[in-house]
């Protein structure tokens, strides 16, 4: 193919012979609405249903939906709602065009068209990508922000709603005022229990509407927890380009990821249930343990990687981990981490460890630093808080890494990398970690109190440990007035 063709049903017979494409009947209704179609929902939950639809399983094509931008259903819905995911390993490169989303609502454009795709009795199973920060809870309590600007619109007026909790109550009332059963809402989110907290949220802000309606979606509605985990890092501009420049093809929703994929979901529905363990998917009565396990192994590692890795310059996380101390910092992070962990049927955390040394390995993905320290306030938590209360309530040591890895978020909130660099600090409580440095005047202690203040990320228990705010402070200060990369190296050559 000597010229470029934009991905679309109508060219899927011109693909290479080698790239798997969709086969089954993309005509079929919906019975999955999907709210945030980002790159890891087409890497991760896209992927499995398109296998369930090849497996001959009807019904369960996906109806996308974005939240805020329009840039995704401009990039799906002139290609009929298909993308190319690249599995990247090494030097190996497997191309597969997915087809399980059929297309992509926009839905500030159009709220009302989005509630009836959930009103809609096709619609089994609402699942979502909507972030952290996504389902307007505390991230140190867990309660729905009311006064979130969002959530306060749609307590206003729920027939425009704008949060992700809003249009899942909007939709739900529609299904009960039609008489129809619910559709069971599954979080995808990286957050403990992300079943319950989607439940809790759904409720606060249907009991501030209609306190009857809270009570039918408390009795009737399922919220099953679920465990996510593949690396999905970030298009860019050049991933399209040099993917047209080989190939011929312009994909405009390109995906790029690792061979890795694992989805566990709690096993509690209240409408269909997709046959997805035909396809790879574990259910499971429990998931908190295998969710506890990846928070905070995986992702607390990727979060150290990030903010440690990015301030010394490392753009990668393959890069930061072939760094001086770096590989002696995570394997601290996991012993750590381990220590809290419950066991769990089936999971082996030393050949989990050596399957993530091998994962952040993989320079094909590309994965950048500054992708993953990204809303921050909204991740220590679950990734790190909870580690290192746990620690402490055992009555064990203040855990080194961990107080390590937070320090260099303290630090990362000075938007400066070790060599003088400037960045943005991307987080929704970018202002208020300013201020509280802005306000220390340069007094590096009182710069750790102040954003230790932030009880909207710590709570109250950690900053009233003497212990280990003396030892965060030091590690704050080995960083703020050296350097991120020498706390590092310092950290792995004093190990032990």
């Amino acid at each position: 193919m000597n010229q470029t063709t934009r991905l679309s049903a109508a060219a899927l017979g011109e693909l290479p012979a080698d790239w798997a494409r969709p086969a089954y009947d993309r005509s079929q209704p919906c019975g999955v609405v999907h709210l945030g179609t980002g790159a890891f929902h087409r890497a991760h939950q896209a992927c499995f249903f398109d296998a369930l639809l090849a497996a001959g399983h009807p019904g369960w094509m996906i109806r996308g939906a974005s939240l805020r931008s329009p840039a995704v259903a401009q990039a799906m819905n002139p290609q009929d709602g298909l993308f190319t995911v690249l599995v990247r390993e090494g030097g190996d490169e497997r191309a597969q065009v997915v087809g399980s989303v059929a297309d992509v609502l926009v839905a500030p454009d159009d709220p009302a068209a989005l509630v009836r795709a959930l009103a809609d009795p096709a619609t089994a199973l609402v699942t979502l990508t909507v972030t952290e920060k996504g389902y307007c809870l505390d991230p140190a309590t867990g309660a729905l922000r009311v006064d979130d600007p969002a959530v306060a619109a749609d307590i206003a007026n729920l027939a425009a709603p704008q949060s992700a909790p809003g249009f899942l109550v909007a939709g739900l009332a529609a299904r009960r005022a039609a008489g129809a059963a619910p559709f069971t809402v599954l979080s995808c989110d990286n957050l403990p229990e992300n079943g319950q907290r989607t439940r809790a949220a759904v409720i606060a802000l249907a009991e501030a509407v209609d306190p009857a309606l809270a009570a039918w979606i408390a009795a009737e509605v399922a919220f099953p927890s679920s465990m996510v985990d593949r690396i999905v890092p970030a298009t860019t501009p050049d991933d399209l380009d040099n993917f047209e420049s080989a190939t011929g093809w312009r994909d405009e929703a390109l995906v790029k990821t690792e061979p890795f994929t694992q989805w566990v979901v709690e096993d509690w529905f209240c409408n269909r249930r997709p046959p997805l363990d035909t396809v790879g998917v574990q259910f499971t009565r429990d998931v908190a343990g295998w969710e506890k396990a990846k928070l905070r192994l995986l992702n607390g590692a990727h979060s150290a990687i990030a903010y440690l890795g990015g301030l010394a310059g490392h753009a990668y996380v393959h890069q930061a981990m072939v760094a001086p101390g770096f590989a002696a910092l995570i394997e601290a992070l996991w012993d750590e981490a381990e220590a809290t962990l419950d066991p769990v049927d089936g999971f082996d955390p030393a050949a989990y460890r050596a399957q993530l040394r091998a994962r952040f390995a993989n320079g094909a993905l590309m994965h950048r630093t500054h992708q993953i320290a990204m809303d921050g306030s909204q991740k220590l938590p679950q990734r790190w808080l909870q580690t290192i209360l746990a620690t402490r309530a055992a009555g064990r040591p203040v855990p080194r890494a961990l107080t390590l890895a937070l320090a260099g978020w303290m630090r990362w909130q000075a938007g400066v990398s070790d060599a003088g660099v400037p960045f943005v600090v991307d987080d929704p409580l970018a202002a208020e970690t300013a201020a509280a440095l802005a306000a220390a005047e340069g007094d590096r202690a009182e710069e750790v109190r102040a954003l230790l203040a932030i009880g909207a990320i710590f709570g109250s228990e950690l900053p009233a440990d003497a212990d280990f705010v003396a030892a965060l402070t030091r590690a704050y200060i080995s960083i703020a007035d050296g350097s991120a990369g020498a706390a590092v190296r310092a950290f792995a050559g004093g190990r032990g």
